[in-house]
């Protein structure tokens, strides 16, 4: 219970940006559909096109959607010579409110169709305008119906706002995700609580609102928007108190590694006397787009990331020489600094059951080769569409039976049960060495080094109070001291959070 009122504890900020997102959606769908609407319902051309490119977009995967904005904004972007951010609220925005267009725009039009038309005619009888009788006629009898898809439109948003975090909008996503990542059942109750209570609140009041027209009593609708008004600013109040002068936001990719270096170099950040937020469970290009843009301040990479992604180099020089080309390429492009390694490697590396790979002789990935027709890879999210892998099949003739793309967390799960006999494991894991796993040779380094690197946003790159924060993380790490915090979260008994891993490792790590 103690680690539920915790998880609970960090739920205001964050509540108040989900309700930030979900209300500016909502109000700019009603805001686009109600012309649309009147539009559609009075020429069938237009309510074709209108209600099939509503119907359309539902029919993409929320998720899909949120990613699919990140190119074009980052396009959209070079074509006028920067300033549109391609990450975090803009693009989430745009994906929710194209989400909350369907229900308002077909409840709004069904309920225009569904005047009666003797009631149209009479008022046409009396002499009204076109405006008159939308005003005095049509709007009225069509409010409750219109209200009841704007409170479908209020459900669907503020639910899907929680995948918000994997573009870098904060949202009680962030609880979901980060919980599910390092099983902190706890966070996600407390992110699932909390989205399912805003939900049912704003289905409420808005249920209340039609009610109230429906059976044209006025003070119920007038309440119950007077409670929802005063309920949005309330909830949006943390962020209209906070004082950004001194904020900072560092990044973190989607396992626990990447949550337990943020919270070490965020606890270095306030000790300097920043403000610090975390933007977590972000993805390899939108995190570093995120760094260039501004919009994190700092966050670890891995130099293989950043080689054969960001870069598209196929090479595989010594690691000195990659994080010092690294180091010039992201200063060119983009004014990314790379403020050094931080002193070990988390590779990509195939790991299997000790007592499955001695049964099948598999010592490397040449072993493997001839046996994977048989075998069933399981990989992270991430790992099937890297260039890291397409190097790998160039390398060696791997023909998995199947291949199974799982969270990283249930990744080792699989492996454990059977569901996979081969993973795409991470070298700096505690979980090889807990779960006795076998990590496979890379005899032709098709694999590239992945040494763990700082890299800070180009305003920060220039900020010598900020630098001065985070240099003595470089080179202060070791692979031992990563491994054993990283267990400390992943492990399933005597749990740690990220915070309390940071603090155990920022021990270890001290001079």
């Amino acid at each position: 219970m103690s680690a539920f009122v915790e998880a609970l504890g960090r739920v205001p900020p964050l509540l108040a940006q989900h309700v930030l997102l979900a209300a500016a959606a909502l109000l700019i769908g009603i805001a686009i559909s109600l012309p649309l609407a009147i539009w559609s319902a009075r020429s069938p051309s237009v309510a074709r096109v209108a209600l099939g490119f509503a119907s359309l977009v539902q029919t993409i995967p929320s998720l899909a959607l949120l990613a699919l904005f990140y190119p074009l904004l980052l396009w959209l972007s070079g074509l006028v010579g920067g300033g549109i951010p391609a990450l975090g609220f803009l693009p989430s925005l745009i994906a929710l409110t194209l989400y909350a267009l369907l229900p308002i725009l077909r409840n709004g039009v069904a309920g225009l169709h569904g005047i009666d038309r003797a009631v149209l005619q009479a008022a046409d009888a009396v002499g009204m305008t076109p405006g008159q009788k939308l005003r005095l006629v049509e709007a009225p009898l069509v409010a409750p119906v219109l209200v009841a898809g704007i409170r479908t439109a209020a459900v669907w948003t503020i639910g899907a706002a929680t995948l918000s975090t994997t573009v870098g909008q904060p949202s009680l996503g962030d609880l979901i995700f980060a919980g599910l990542q390092t099983q902190n059942w706890a966070l996600v109750l407390a992110g699932c609580v909390a989205a399912a209570g805003l939900a049912l609140a704003v289905d409420a009041l808005i249920g209340a609102i039609e009610r109230g027209l429906r059976t044209r009593r006025r003070g119920i609708w007038m309440i119950a928007t007077a409670v929802l008004l005063v309920g949005l600013a309330a909830a949006t109040t943390p962020l209209w108190a906070r004082h950004d002068d001194r904020r900072v936001v560092v990044g973190a990719k989607n396992f626990s590694e990447q949550y337990i270096l943020a919270r070490l170099i965020g606890a270095r950040l306030s000790a300097a006397g920043y403000h610090v937020d975390y933007r977590d469970g972000l993805g390899s290009a939108v995190v570093f787009g995120a760094v260039a843009g501004g919009d994190v301040d700092v966050y670890v990479d891995y130099a293989g990331t950043i080689w054969t992604g960001a870069m598209q180099r196929k090479d595989v020089p010594a690691p000195a020489k990659m994080i010092a080309a690294i180091g010039d390429w992201a200063k060119r492009t983009s004014g990314v600094g790379v403020v050094g390694a931080l002193g070990f490697e988390n590779a990509y590396a195939f790991a299997m059951k000790a007592d499955v790979a001695k049964r099948l002789g598999v010592a490397t990935l040449d072993d493997l080769a001839p046996r994977s027709s048989d075998l069933t890879l399981g990989s992270d999210l991430e790992f099937l569409e890297r260039p890291e892998w397409a190097a790998v099949k160039r390398a060696y003739p791997l023909r998995f039976a199947a291949t199974k793309p799982y969270s990283p967390t249930f990744m080792y799960r699989a492996l454990a049960s059977g569901d996979a006999d081969v993973i795409s494991a991470f070298s700096s894991d505690g979980r090889i060495a807990a779960d006795r796993l076998v990590v496979l040779a890379d005899p032709r380094h098709a694999i590239p080094s992945y040494d763990a690197i700082l890299l800070v946003a180009p305003a920060r790159a220039r900020d010598a109070a900020f630098l001065a924060a985070i240099k003595p993380l470089v080179g202060r790490i070791p692979v031992a001291a990563m491994r054993a915090a990283n267990y400390q979260v992943d492990r399933d008994t005597a749990k740690r959070t990220p915070e309390q891993a940071a603090a155990w490792l920022a021990q270890r790590i001290a001079p």
